[in-house]
């Protein structure tokens, strides 16, 4: 156990943003699963933005790192194109 009070306040802290960041990147995912599994490309390209707007603040804030976001990205357009 921690003996110092800062010690004390930073296990505090990090719990509180792990917890935040794990929210945010399991609606990001599930976000993509619903966008993945859609068939019809006019559904497709409505949730895209979000999705994308999603993705863009989650590597600003260093939740997720930028590349990944624009793999994320590029993959969630490759889906799209392929819908008919």
């Amino acid at each position: 156990m921690a003996n110092h009070k800062s010690t004390i306040k930073r296990i505090r802290q990090s719990e509180t943003r792990r917890l935040h960041n794990r929210y945010y990147a399991k609606t990001m995912r599930n976000a993509l699963r619903k966008l993945r599994a859609t068939k019809e490309k006019e559904t497709a390209l409505e949730l895209y933005p979000k999705i994308q707007k999603m993705l863009d603040k989650l590597a600003k804030q260093n939740i997720i790192h930028w590349k990944k976001a624009a793999n994320l990205k590029s993959g969630a357009m490759l889906h799209i194109s392929k819908l008919s």
